[in-house]
C-alpha cells in the first residue's frame, strides 16, 4: 500500500494513473533534521553511510556516491583513462536509451559509437557490437532499460575476446539480477541513478559500483575535480559530489527498498499477464527464466500493421488519465545535437521502430490493482472501438 505521502501525491495528480510517485520516509527526515543541525550538509558521514549500505545490498566491494545518474556513468567511462584509454577514444552504447547515456560518454571525453537495440528487449543487440569495435574502442555500456537485464553473457564474452571494459548503465535497474547476480556487478563498473521516479531514490544523485578497489579509488578521486589529496589534482575531474541531505533521503529510502521491490515486481507481473490478451497488437516487457527484472516502467511498443497509430493510441491513454512518457529515442538519429557524428535516419531500424511506435506507463509502489485494471480496461475498450478484438 503507497504511505501517506504517496497517497496524497496521487490525489492531487491530474491522472488516475501517474507515471511515478515520491516516498520520503520518516527516517529520510530524520535524517535530513539531523544533517541540517549539524551545519555540515555538503558530502560527509551520511553519504558515507549510504555508500557502505548501498554496497551491501547490491553485492559490491566499493560504492561511490555521486550527483546524478549521468555524472555516475561519466565518471565510470572516465576511470578508463587509469588503465590506458585516450581522450578520443570510443565507447560502445546502444541507440535506443535515454540521452544522458550518451552525453554522458562524451562529457568523459570519449566518443560514443552507437549500435541497434532487440526490438524485444530494448536492449543492446550483441550481434551488432562485434561489427564497430575498432583499435579505438575501449569499453561496452549495456543499459539494462527500464530494469530489464542486458544480454550480460554475451556482451561480457566479446569484451574478453577483444580486451574490452564493460560499464553497466543501470540507472533504471535496482535490484535487477542476471543469473542470479546484482546487475551493477557484472561488469566492471557499474551506474545507477538515484533520481527521484526510480526505485531507489535520494531525489537527485547517483551511485558507482566496482569490485575492483583501485577503480574506486579513481573514482573518488574523479568526482571531485580528480582531486588526490589538500587541492592536488592527480587527473582531470568532475563536480559531482552528492550532499549529506540527499544520503539522508537514500538512507531512508533504503530500509524500504526491499518493500518497494516487491510491490513494483507485482505490479509488472500482472501487468503481464494481462497483456497476454493484447499480444497481437503490442510488445511488451517479459521476464526471462535467467533474470529478475527490477521495474522501473511498463513499455509498450506498437506492432507493425494496425489499423491505429502510436499518436491515437497514446492520445487515448493521456485522455483517459493514464500518464505516459516517449519511449525515448534513437540518440544517433533522432536526435539532432548528434548529428555531427554523422549518422543517417534509417541506420539503426530497431531503435527508431521503438521510438516511433513506442510509450512507456507508469508500474511504481503506489500504484494498486484497481489503477492496473483500470490500464487494462482502458486498452481493451480502445481496440474493440476499433474492431481490433
Amino acid at each position: 500500500m503507497p504511505d501517506k505521502k504517496e497517497a496524497a501525491y496521487i490525489a492531487k495528480s491530474k491522472f488516475k494513473v501517474p507515471f511515478g510517485t515520491v516516498s520520503l520516509t520518516a527516517e529520510a527526515r530524520r535524517l535530513i533534521d539531523e544533517a541540517w543541525a549539524s551545519n555540515w550538509v555538503t558530502q560527509g558521514k551520511y553519504v558515507a553511510q549510504f555508500e557502505r549500505a548501498f554496497a551491501r545490498r547490491f553485492d559490491s566491494r566499493h560504492a561511490v556516491a555521486v550527483s546524478s545518474g549521468t555524472d555516475a556513468v561519466a565518471v565510470a567511462c572516465a576511470v578508463l583513462y587509469d588503465f590506458g584509454a585516450q581522450r578520443g577514444d570510443e565507447i560502445i552504447v546502444p541507440a535506443l536509451t535515454f540521452i544522458a547515456s550518451g552525453n554522458a560518454v562524451l562529457q568523459a571525453g570519449f566518443k560514443p559509437v552507437f549500435v541497434d537495440v532487440d526490438r524485444t528487449t530494448l536492449n543492446i543487440d550483441p550481434r551488432q557490437i562485434e561489427k564497430v569495435i575498432t583499435a579505438r574502442t575501449r569499453a561496452i555500456l549495456p543499459v539494462h532499460l527500464m530494469g530489464k537485464p542486458a544480454p550480460m553473457d554475451a556482451v561480457c564474452c566479446l569484451a574478453q575476446k577483444h580486451g574490452l571494459f564493460v560499464i553497466e548503465d543501470a540507472a533504471e535497474a535496482h535490484g535487477a539480477r542476471y543469473h542470479d547476480q546484482a546487475v551493477g556487478t557484472i561488469g566492471d563498473v557499474g551506474a545507477f541513478s538515484l533520481y527521484a521516479a526510480h526505485i531507489l531514490t535520494s531525489i537527485e544523485g547517483g551511485m558507482v559500483l566496482t569490485q575492483q578497489a583501485r577503480m574506486a579509488e579513481a573514482l573518488v578521486s574523479l568526482r571531485n575535480h580528480g582531486m588526490t589529496g589538500k587541492f592536488e589534482a592527480g587527473r582531470i575531474g568532475f563536480s559531482a559530489k552528492m550532499h549529506e541531505l540527499e544520503a539522508a533521503v537514500g538512507l531512508g529510502n533504503m530500509a524500504i527498498f526491499s518493500r518497494i521491490l516487491e510491490k513494483r515486481r507485482q505490479n509488472l507481473l500482472y501487468l503481464i499477464d494481462c497483456f497476454q490478451a493484447f499480444a497481437p497488437f503490442f510488445i511488451t516487457m517479459e521476464e526471462g527464466p535467467d533474470e529478475r527484472i527490477g521495474p522501473h516502467a511498463f513499455p509498450i511498443i506498437l506492432k507493425e500493421g494496425l489499423p491505429f497509430g502510436k499518436d491515437e493510441f497514446v492520445g487515448q491513454l493521456e485522455s483517459s488519465g493514464i500518464d505516459t512518457r516517449n519511449l525515448f529515442y534513437s540518440i544517433p538519429t533522432q536526435c539532432p545535437g548528434y548529428q555531427f557524428l554523422g549518422y543517417q535516419l534509417g541506420d539503426f531500424p530497431e531503435a527508431e521502430y521503438c521510438s516511433a511506435h513506442g510509450t512507456h506507463i507508469g508500474i511504481h509502489q503506489g500504484l494498486e490493482r484497481e489503477q492496473l485494471d483500470y490500464v487494462v480496461d482502458t486498452i481493451q475498450k480502445f481496440l474493440k472501438d476499433r474492431g481490433c478484438l
